[in-house]
């Protein structure tokens, strides 16, 4: 049970990251960033090309990266997504057509450059190497930076939120968007700024996690999903509830895994959206209306 509690420590941490910024842009801009999986391996192609083709070190590749990520994420709402808001099912049909040209792209080969992802040779090297016991569970240390960059970044979100002007007007946005308005915040620039600080930590997400495997066209689609299970679970637009998903998903899926194989996580990951749908209609910590509200 020592290997459930720290390996299922480090899948709910990965859900964190994976899905916090998914869950910032839709609470504060009410947009369904369905591109979101795309950035994430966009991040890792760019952080791969710039320390390979062009010999930049490590942390200027990240942080070019990050900038790339951000540059994406505000390019995407400014000329596509401001113009669909209010219509849900556009929103997401655009937003997902914008990551499916990007992931698409990108596995193309001799396109604009790019060699494609296909084969093992698209990897990023780990932050640190080596292993250390953890409760007698041997656990290397890229895992453990994934535990600790979670963590740092829930308290710097938090932070953020609570004690910086951009950080306060998001949340008056994310709480009453008219009443914000009324006070004179601008809500596309709340929503620019949302979708580059989502992006950027879609792309932070990939610095941490890609080192554990291959930089694939395929980790998109499935950081996506996701990201979606885990704020559908935790309720659309809540950060918290984000947090409280992810740990629930992520004890789940490794228990479902310890007891009944690998081949269980998306039947249990599937059925928790299921089960926690059927008791809270709008999630764990949602604030959308309950089903017989709307009944």
């Amino acid at each position: 049970m020592e290997t459930v509690l720290v390996y299922g420590l480090i899948s709910s941490v990965t859900f964190v990251l994976m899905s916090v910024g998914f869950s910032l842009v839709y609470g504060v801009s009410r947009v369904p960033n369905f591109a979101h999986g795309s950035i994430y391996v966009l991040v890792g192609f760019v952080t791969w090309s710039c320390i390979n083709d062009l010999h930049i070190s490590y942390g200027l590749a990240i942080g070019i990266s990050l900038v790339v990520a951000s540059v994406v994420g505000m390019a995407l709402y400014r000329l596509v997504l401001i113009r669909l808001r209010g219509m849900p099912t556009s929103e997401i049909i655009a937003s997902f057509a914008c990551g499916l040209i990007i992931l698409e792209g990108l596995r193309l080969q001799g396109i604009g450059g790019f060699k494609g992802f296909i084969g093992p040779n698209y990897f990023l090297k780990p932050l640190f190497e080596g292993k250390i016991q953890v409760l007698g569970v041997f656990v290397d240390y890229q895992r453990l930076m994934v535990v600790a960059t979670g963590a740092v970044l829930v308290a710097i979100l938090w932070l953020f939120t609570h004690h910086t002007k951009i950080g306060l007007s998001l949340r008056a946005i994310a709480q009453d968007e008219q009443a914000a308005l009324m006070l004179g915040i601008n809500s596309n620039r709340a929503g620019m700024a949302s979708m580059a600080i989502g992006s950027a930590l879609a792309g932070l997400a990939a610095i941490i996690i890609l080192p554990l495997g291959n930089i694939t066209v395929e980790a998109g689609y499935h950081v996506l999903i996701y990201a979606l299970a885990v704020c559908i679970i935790g309720g659309l637009g809540s950060w918290s509830g984000t947090v409280l998903a992810s740990f629930l998903v992520g004890f789940a899926v490794k228990l479902s895994t310890f007891f009944f194989g690998a081949l269980w996580e998306s039947v249990v990951l599937v059925g928790t959206i299921i089960l926690v749908l059927l008791l809270k209609p709008s999630g764990l910590l949602g604030r959308q209306k309950e089903l017989e509200e709307r009944v």
